[in-house]
């Protein structure tokens, strides 16, 4: 009789989604301690992170859906909200915290499971209850507790430090796990890479169902609405890695459209160039791509030479990208490619060496080249502590300055952008306004935006191309006039 295979125990959706091993959880706790350790961490010291909590809509009872904290789910992958972990830096001894649940949980929300369920589900050293920290922490007689706090340099919030009653008794140090535990958040281990392989697969998919439905009389939000349903359906991706942004027309040129102000609810018309910026997220790690083509699948004179301006600058990066680059020169590189085809096209003239002098560029591409991805979209450790923001236009937009280093997951996302409130600001400035030609540039006024961003991983000597969706313009007609195949 054959012997029953018996698969190592993971994280699933269900269906044909990704099974995502706990292995994964089990190295990056390796890897912190073996960084701590490395770093002169203090004998006899325990992490502890809180995870996210379960909040309700304002005052009400309405539970909004919960998705667990990044650097909570790095470490342990639980799914369920109001946990606490320990990680014993010596030992390695993991250890999780769950509430406990009163017995009118079972009747609103499903069973109540014991601890030895969580020990199994999420393959731990020990499971205990919230109420039992303090408890539990006093019998491992730690030197320290190393608590996270430190500032996330894209949204400028601090990380949530651990607060439990009895926390007071212990000697606590907020200094020392924050800038190891994110920079071992940039390099992506194999298990890593795997699974954002598979939020760019899912994603990618919905991406190209998106452009075979995208028609004329549509409303933006019906594209972001297909492309959640395919993520989900598909893919298993309850969320996106960040709110969608469908910008048609000259929504396009909006860099964030499809907040709260601006939902995406703007009639698409014939003539207007989409640009479509949405990553499905899976196990809570992200995709991020965005694809920019013209809503009848046709592209005019004018919108060929945008497009594949910022094409060509995206390709130029990727075929430059391998360890040891620098991600300033990545984007200065891009910045002169665009500038470059704008003297072609006409909108600019004179030498592009001035351009760039002035930081010419930064009016026509005013976001950064593109941005480290991993567990949140704009993921952390972009700046290590003590490294500063460069003060030029363009450049003080990049969400990370680092030296490119292998196992690095990062965007590449040029693009070019008419608007107006940054053309009103280069035309009233004499250093910037003598390279424009005024007639050429007023002709594209109205165009709207194109970006192409595309994930990458860093490899030994050069990249991996996650993302899969059609690039060039002839790749983009063929595939749309193939017409409507929405995946079920």
């Amino acid at each position: 009789m054959a012997a029953e295979i018996v698969e190592p125990p993971c994280l699933h959706m269900g269906g044909e989604t990704l099974k995502v091993p706990l292995k994964l959880f089990a190295v990056n706790r390796e890897r912190l301690c073996k960084q701590l350790k490395e770093d002169q961490c203090q004998e006899g010291a325990v992490v502890v992170l809180q995870g996210g909590e379960q909040q309700q809509r304002y005052c009400t009872d309405t539970d909004t859906v919960f998705r667990q904290e990044s650097y909570f789910h790095w470490m342990f992958g639980v799914k369920e909200g109001d946990c606490y972990g320990a990680l014993q830096v010596d030992t390695g001894k993991s250890i999780l915290f769950f509430p406990r649940l009163p017995p009118e949980y079972a009747i609103w929300m499903g069973t109540i499971h014991p601890t030895d369920h969580f020990k199994k589900k999420y393959q731990v050293d020990e499971v205990h209850y919230t109420d039992e920290i303090a408890k539990v922490l006093e019998s491992l007689k730690p030197s320290v507790l190393l608590t996270l706090h430190g500032l996330n340099t894209d949204s400028g919030h601090l990380s949530r430090e651990a607060r439990f009653d009895g926390i007071a008794k212990f000697t606590v140090d907020n200094k020392f796990l924050h800038p190891r535990i994110a920079e071992c958040r940039v390099i992506k281990t194999p298990y890593e890479i795997e699974l954002l392989r598979y939020t760019n697969r899912i994603s990618s998919i919905a991406h190209k169902e998106v452009m075979r439905a995208v028609k004329p009389g549509m409303m933006e939000y019906e594209l972001e609405s297909l492309f959640q349903h395919i993520c989900y359906s598909r893919g298993g991706c309850r969320e996106v890695s960040y709110t969608c942004i469908c910008g048609s027309g000259d929504n396009s040129a909006v860099l964030h459209y499809g907040h709260a102000g601006a939902p995406n609810d703007k009639l698409i018309r014939e003539g207007d160039m989409c640009l479509f910026d949405m990553g499905g997220e899976y196990c809570c790690y992200a995709s991020d791509i965005t694809c920019s083509y013209p809503v009848n699948g046709k592209f005019t004179e004018d919108q060929k030479v945008i497009y594949n301006a910022v094409l060509k600058a995206n390709r130029a990066v990727m075929a430059a990208v391998k360890p040891g680059v620098d991600w300033v020169e990545m984007h200065k590189l891009a910045e002169r490619i665009e500038l470059e085809e704008l003297v072609k096209c006409g909108i600019l003239h004179g030498d592009v060496e001035e351009m760039m002098k002035v930081n010419l560029c930064a009016i026509f591409m005013p976001h950064g080249l593109g941005h480290l991805m991993g567990c949140d979209a704009h993921d952390v450790g972009g700046y290590p502590e003590g490294v500063e923001r460069l003060k030029e236009p363009g450049l003080r937009s990049l969400r990370t300055t680092q030296v490119l280093r292998e196992a690095m997951c990062l965007t590449i996302e040029p693009g070019i952008y008419f608007i107006e409130s940054q053309l009103e600001r280069m035309l009233a400035n004499p250093a910037l306004s003598c390279f424009i030609n005024q007639q050429v540039l007023d002709h594209f006024r109205a165009f709207g935006g194109v970006r192409i961003e595309d994930d990458i991983m860093v490899t030994a000597t050069s990249c991996e191309l996650l993302t899969d969706v059609p690039r060039t313009v002839e790749e983009i007609e063929a595939w749309m006039q193939k017409g409507v195949k929405v995946v079920a």
